[in-house]
């Protein structure tokens, strides 16, 4: 028998939302990088739209949405408190994965990431719809913001060369190098230096999934970290270039794997790479 995943809650398959659709006991919501190319031209029936780059950050403070902008959001989505939410989305979920961090960050208890993702929905053959359901909308209160899941500047910089910590540097391994400053397809999300934190091990965020875009099992994801010296004993903080791939990683190590002490620097290499008097290394 297969180990199963440390918290099996935070995950649901694709058949099973294929049976839940007109369940008003849940919410799906659709967390997309390029809206106009995913959710406006189909989506899963009854998903409520989230545009990470407009919905879950503020572009005039370059931060996640501050408690106010997260209950408007939850309240134009129709979204009360005690709502079973099921995300999913494109880019294999990564964006997904940081609107459940974030959403994880404001307090919201119930929430599920749909295994796989768009690709997957897609790659079975399941309907899409280009009709946007009809939203009551709500009176949301958050909680205050669980800063045990956030790590700062500070953290990183006091964490440095301590043999209880790892830090894992999810991106690709010419970001790492230091070759990159960030992906093509990604120019304005770069930094003033390439290379990556002293010390930081590189697990591209992409080698805990399958070809078809689900979680790896359990057995594999535990020996992936566990052979790059990030055990379930260290303070584990992820990093990226802006939060969103290493929030995919702080999802496997803290919900999937069940670390206990797992932290996103969602400042990431954009706010490292950039500050004067920072160490890296290539």
């Amino acid at each position: 028998m297969s180990k199963q995943y440390s918290d099996p809650s935070v995950l649901c398959e694709t058949d099973w939302v294929s049976n839940n659709l007109n369940n008003n006991q849940i919410k799906i919501l659709e967390v997309d990088y390029d809206v106009e190319n995913a959710y406006k031209e189909g989506h899963i029936p009854n998903a409520r739209m989230v545009w990470w780059k407009r919905d879950i950050n503020d572009p005039d403070t370059r931060d996640i949405i501050n408690k106010k902008q997260f209950e408007d959001l939850m309240s134009r989505l129709g979204i009360q408190k005690e709502d079973e939410l099921i995300l999913y989305g494109d880019f294999n979920n990564w964006f997904a994965a940081f609107a459940f961090w974030v959403f994880k960050y404001f307090g919201h208890e119930k929430i599920k990431i749909m295994n796989g993702g768009r690709k997957k929905w897609e790659s079975e053959g399941r309907p899409y719809t280009k009709e946007e359901p009809v939203i009551t909308p709500t009176n949301y209160v958050a909680s205050a913001p669980n800063e045990g899941i956030r790590a700062y500047l500070d953290d990183v910089k006091r964490s440095l060369r301590k043999e209880e910590v790892a830090l894992v540097d999810v991106r690709s391994a010419k970001e790492f190098k230091g070759e990159i400053t960030a992906p093509p397809e990604y120019p304005m999300e770069h930094a003033q230096r390439g290379g990556h934190i002293p010390g930081a091990k590189n697990i591209p965020w992409l080698q805990a999934l399958n070809e078809d875009g689900t979680f790896k099992s359990a057995e594999e994801l535990a020996k992936l970290y566990a052979d790059n010296g990030v055990s379930p004993n260290k303070h584990v903080i992820c990093y990226c270039r802006i939060g969103e791939r290493s929030s995919h990683t702080w999802f496997v190590l803290k919900y999937l794997l069940g670390y206990p002490s797992v932290k996103n620097y969602d400042g990431s290499w954009t706010e490292w790479g950039n500050m004067i008097g920072n160490p890296i290394e290539k």
